[in-house]
């Protein structure tokens, strides 16, 4: 099995205390795009709060082409602005697969690292307009990041949907799961191989919800998903990471998950074409 690179550094970490701008935090990627075949930066997703303007970053990576059509996957972090921790393993993340970009055969990865910008900037979870984001969407919101992020979710109608968040209550690695019904299969290998970098929450009740060996079948009303009433539904993952855990290991985790999911999901769908 392929796997993405997640180097631990112990020397001279970076000091986390000190919040970027969103401009800062995504300087390296633009860099990167602008001599990379395969990363690409978009940067007509633009809107104003209180006459300023703000943007909403989103890149595609384009795999290496197979055989089968490209698999279109959407990545988002940083709906609450409080969780850089997804925000900064999404960039490097990027970085990773720019580099060996075989580990992404036969996808598209369309992504969204700071989902909401103005929260991120000021070290809040929620929007500079104080609404929690992820408890808008599919409602008829006016909040201009989420009407964005619909008009993402429902142009490029993705083949699955992962969402990289932190919990500051709980004490190991979870994930809610949703839309298709091989999502459980998916999450199942990464919640494993994310063990070498942090503990599994194996209680029977997380954040409220049942859960089993750390997985959630349910979850909170308006959170960023697929469009409601599509089919097929596309496999649904959050990932979430205990907040108090050290930086480094989040961020490698995050980043063992998202490409675990990917390794897992392209023989499901090579299974498919040929049935």
């Amino acid at each position: 099995m392929q796997t993405i690179m997640t180097t631990l550094e112990t020397n001279n970490p970076p000091d986390v205390s000190v919040r970027p701008t969103v401009a800062e935090l995504l300087a390296p990627l633009n860099e990167i795009a602008s001599r990379s075949h395969s990363l690409i930066v978009n940067h007509g997703a633009r809107f104003e709060v209180n006459g300023q303007p703000h943007e909403l970053p989103r890149y595609l990576f384009i795999g290496p082409k197979a055989v089968e059509d490209p698999i279109r996957i959407g990545i988002f972090a940083g709906i609450h602005g409080d969780e850089a921790e997804g925000v900064r393993a999404v960039v490097q993340f990027l970085q990773n697969i720019n580099a060996k970009p075989e580990l992404t055969e036969g996808y598209c990865l369309f992504v969204y690292p700071v989902c909401n910008p103005t929260g991120f900037e000021n070290g809040t979870r929620h929007s500079y307009s104080g609404k929690d984001l992820n408890r808008e969407f599919w409602k008829n919101s006016t909040e201009p990041e989420v009407k964005l992020l619909e008009s993402e979710l429902t142009s490029h109608m993705f083949h699955g949907i992962i969402s990289l968040h932190t919990d500051d209550t709980s004490h190991g690695f979870y994930g809610f799961v949703n839309g298709s019904t091989l999502t459980e299969h998916l999450i199942k290998p990464a919640l494993q191989a994310v063990e070498q970098f942090l503990p599994r929450n194996a209680s029977a009740v997380i954040d409220g919800f049942p859960a089993h060996n750390g997985i959630i079948g349910e979850g909170y009303d308006g959170v960023l998903s697929a469009p409601p009433g599509i089919h097929p539904r596309p496999f649904d993952i959050i990932l979430e990471a205990p907040k108090d855990a050290a930086e480094q290991k989040k961020e490698a985790a995050f980043m063992q998950a998202l490409q675990t999911i990917l390794n897992a999901y392209r023989p499901f769908i090579a299974y498919a074409s040929n049935l």
